[in-house]
């Protein structure tokens, strides 16, 4: 009974023994497949940290590229800034230049436009005033020929007009006796009916011219008059003198002598000769 007992309990014993080395094989097991799990998780761990590790490193030279992009976008944005300022400026001072530039030349249009109304107006007044001289000089001239109609009429006296200048040529022969300078008595009536037209001129000169032919002055009368020069200047002066002593102002008055170097027709004929040896009288405009 006792040994049936024993082996019984050492049945029990072994099947307890035996139950359990199989449950330690069973959790060895386990925890083997469990560490080949973790091993295996680890090394995908690893080698996504190692991914992102490589991505970290792209993405920090990506970040540094930009960093240095942008650097130079800001560097070339204050450049562009500091150059629009500057371009703001010049464009400022060259439209303020241009604004004073125009004002100024509105100005001096405004002063042209100004000096051309004074200028249209003088010149309006000088034409005037120079219709009014040539109506007087008109007036002179038709006073001129019917107070000496007589001696035009023998043709003494020509009186010619041209562009505001007026002549009265009178022949020698009226004047002077030959080879004389003396104005005579007949000549100094037709200088009178002269005088009585010209009294009244105040804005013109009067110059009177003595002219000769080409013969030249010989025998007693050259020690007086040794050229033509000094006969013409000596009849001129005279003319001059009575203009003078019958009223005229003297400092309208002037003398002038030509001798023969002013003909007025040739000295190849006598009646030629005639027509050289002349006075003239000359209205001319006051210098």
């Amino acid at each position: 009974m006792r040994k049936r007992t024993w082996i019984q309990a050492a049945v029990i014993v072994l099947a307890l023994a035996i139950g359990g080395c199989t449950v330690m094989e069973s959790t060895h097991v386990k925890k083997v497949n469990e560490a080949d799990g973790l091993a295996r998780e680890l090394a995908a761990l690893q080698q996504k940290y190692k991914d992102l590790s490589f991505e970290n490193s792209m993405l920090k030279a990506r970040v540094a590229v930009l960093t240095s992009d942008l650097e130079k976008a800001s560097g070339e944005k204050e450049k562009l800034a500091a150059d629009n300022k500057e371009l703001e400026n010049v464009l400022k001072a060259k439209s303020d230049s241009l604004s004073q530039t125009i004002m100024d030349l509105r100005r001096k249009i405004g002063g042209l436009e100004n000096e051309n109304g004074r200028l249209k107006q003088e010149i309006v007044g000088l034409q005037k005033a120079q219709e009014e001289k040539v109506q007087k000089v008109s007036k002179t001239y038709e006073d001129l020929l019917v107070k000496m109609k007589g001696e035009i009429a023998k043709g003494e006296v020509t009186i010619s007009e041209l562009k505001g200048k007026l002549t009265v040529n009178m022949v020698d022969a009226i004047l002077f006796d030959s080879g004389k300078a003396e104005v005579k008595e007949e000549g100094q009536a037709v200088l009178m009916k002269v005088i009585s037209i010209l009294k009244d001129v105040k804005d013109k000169s009067i110059r009177t011219e003595g002219h000769t032919d080409n013969v030249p002055i010989i025998g007693m009368l050259a020690k007086k008059y040794p050229t033509n020069w000094e006969l013409s200047a000596a009849r001129a002066i005279n003319v001059t003198r009575y203009l003078q002593e019958q009223g005229l102002d003297p400092g309208i008055l002037s003398a002038v002598a030509y001798g023969e170097n002013k003909p007025v027709a040739p000295n190849d004929t006598p009646e030629g000769k005639r027509k050289n040896r002349r006075i003239e009288i000359i209205l001319v405009p006051k210098e």
